[in-house]
């Protein structure tokens, strides 16, 4: 089964950066597709970035430019590096690891890691 644990998150204050880490276990890590969600309360949770298997990445409008997601097969990990954070970044960011076949997809989540951004 596949498990992802997120770290990383905390209190930064605006302008800030934040690097977020997802370990991935329980299966082959380079297949999947990987990407962070975030979701405020009463809200739908909103993809922040993502990552296809073979290194393609796109983004949420309102991130372009000040977040990235990268990739490590090797260590079986995917990073969200966040800069010039804002307010508005404050959420709870999820991790979650994607792979389609011709019959079945599988979708898996992290627990959550909270990133506040506060002065």
């Amino acid at each position: 089964q596949v498990q992802l644990v997120e770290s990383g998150g905390g209190l930064v204050q605006p302008g800030g950066s934040l690097r977020l880490s997802c370990v991935f276990s329980g299966s082959i890590f380079s297949i999947y597709n990987m990407g962070w969600y975030r979701q405020t309360p009463g809200k739908q949770r909103e993809l922040v970035a993502a990552i296809t298997s073979g290194g393609s990445t796109n983004y949420a409008d309102s991130v372009k430019g000040r977040f990235t997601i990268s990739r490590d097969n090797a260590k079986a990990t995917v990073y969200l590096q966040m800069n010039s954070l804002k307010p508005e970044d404050t959420a709870v960011y999820y991790c979650n690891s994607k792979r389609a076949t011709i019959s079945s997809e599988y979708v898996y989540w992290g627990q959550g890691t909270q990133v506040t951004v506060s002065s």
